[in-house]
């Protein structure tokens, strides 16, 4: 499976060494054993079109062998140490968790 965050950050957090330490963060989170890969990144220079949503800040894209192992990152104490070092930071936060159609 994978799992999609998508941040945005509040104004007074988007300077470069806020922006140096919750990089940081998003680093760590891949270390977390069952996190299989992924990448973290922002909004890529893409040309502009009405589809585009380019307004967020930075995005995580995981990918877990099983719901279960996204389940237990989760309840994992490096990720819960994210939220609580990072979570007052975001304005907005989306997940979106997709199940591969393929076998």
């Amino acid at each position: 499976m994978e799992h999609h965050v998508y941040f945005w950050l509040k104004p007074e957090h988007k300077n470069d060494s806020d922006r140096a330490a919750f990089e940081a963060g998003l680093d760590a989170l891949f270390k977390i054993p069952q996190v299989e890969g992924g990448i973290w990144g922002k909004p890529a220079p893409v040309m502009e079109r009405p589809v585009i949503d380019q307004s967020w800040d930075y995005a995580t894209s995981m990918r877990f062998k099983s719901v279960a192992d996204q389940d237990a990152y989760q309840v994992h104490p490096d990720h819960d140490k994210f939220i609580a070092n990072f979570s007052t930071w975001w304005e907005t936060v989306q997940v979106r968790d997709l199940l591969s159609s393929q076998k």
